[in-house]
């Protein structure tokens, strides 16, 4: 069932609406982070890094049905397709980058310098893996199929004559991806649960993660007495070598040589809502982002022929709408965790 020209007018302005939104929230989230102090933690960092990738992306389903419109050989097309290859997959990449560093935090205790120290890892890791398949693809090209970057209706991407491909090197790994994200979160809850018995709620949603150690990590983003939940982890389950010292203190002594009286408990205090929250409600965006393209992608492995229109419009506003919703959940959670420091600051002075 092909598309009138009406329906085809309505999902490019769907899409065009929805990119424009998303690009205005990525802009918001590197202005806040570039001018605003507050908004500097690693995982705000994550979220900033990972907003260069989004605005590609939107710039991409921005183009919307101009891109097929142009022919699968232009110039447009291919740029879309590239785009469309590259940037959603790093989206997800960058997704489980946080969900690493939650884990991190929360199982082995990682600071600030630690955290940061991964960044460059990340950077390089996730650049490399979605970029090599991305350009690759733009070369690719037979007489009997044509060109791997052609229409797919609402944008150029992996065309459907290359399905294959499109479920190997896209839909597979995003999945993939998405349930190694989901994953880290369960064993982020276990943890929680298992030490239920050690949280204790306050004013603040601040977590302070302690052990018994001659050590002390330095605080993340807040002073040791904002705590709202506290964690006490045994030493034995915290390898050594994801300890940091503070660079005032000497070096920890080895546990053979410490005596109960060298033994005091190291704290690193984090926003709950900054460093546990937040990635987990990106990651629940990312989730509702990928359900519809997925469904819709299913369908036409089932029918080709087939063509919903209504599921072609949630795919045009899903997966163009993503930047909007995270420059939302980047401001609100942030703004919510700003006013507590502030109302716990004029509690204390």
């Amino acid at each position: 069932m092909a598309l009138t020209e009406a329906q085809l007018r309505t999902l490019a302005t769907v899409e065009r609406v929805a990119s424009i939104l998303s690009i205005l929230g990525v802009v918001t989230i590197i202005g806040t982070f570039a001018f605003s102090r507050h908004f500097r933690n690693p995982m705000h960092r994550l979220i900033f890094i990972n907003a260069f990738y989004n605005l590609f992306d939107f710039i991409a389903t921005m183009i919307a049905t101009s891109g097929p419109a142009a022919g699968n050989s232009s110039p447009l097309c291919q740029f879309q397709g590239f785009c469309l290859q590259m940037f959603p997959m790093a989206d997800v990449l960058w997704t489980l980058a946080m969900a690493c560093d939650v884990f991190l935090v929360v199982y082995y205790q990682f600071d600030v310098r630690a955290l940061r120290k991964l960044e460059t890892w990340y950077i390089a890791i996730i650049t490399s893996i979605v970029a090599i398949p991305a350009i690759v693809f733009l070369f690719i090209h037979t007489p009997e199929k044509g060109p791997m970057y052609g229409s797919v209706t609402l944008w150029c991407s992996i065309s459907p004559n290359w399905v294959v491909f499109r479920v190997v090197f896209y839909y597979g790994p995003i999945w993939f991806l998405i349930l190694s994200v989901l994953l880290f979160y369960i064993l982020v809850g276990i943890k929680v649960i298992k030490l239920r018995h050690q949280f204790n709620l306050s004013r603040t949603d601040h977590i302070a993660l302690s052990s018994n150690i001659s050590s002390t990590n330095q605080a993340f983003d807040q002073p040791q007495n904002s705590v709202a939940v506290t964690v006490q982890i045994d030493i034995q389950s915290q390898p050594a070598a994801h300890v940091y010292p503070s660079p005032c203190e000497q070096k920890p002594q080895s546990s053979r040589n410490v005596t109960p009286e060298q033994k005091r408990s190291k704290h690193s205090n984090v926003s709950f809502r900054q460093y546990i929250l937040m990635p987990m409600v990106f990651f629940l965006v990312l989730l509702a982002t990928w359900v519809a393209p997925t469904i819709n992608r299913l369908s036409a492995l089932v029918n080709p022929n087939h063509v919903s229109y209504p599921l072609l419009l949630a795919v045009g506003a899903m997966g163009s709408l993503r930047g909007f919703w995270n420059g939302v959940v980047f401001i609100t959670l942030g703004m919510k965790g700003w006013k507590r420091e502030m109302k716990l600051r004029l509690v204390e002075t």
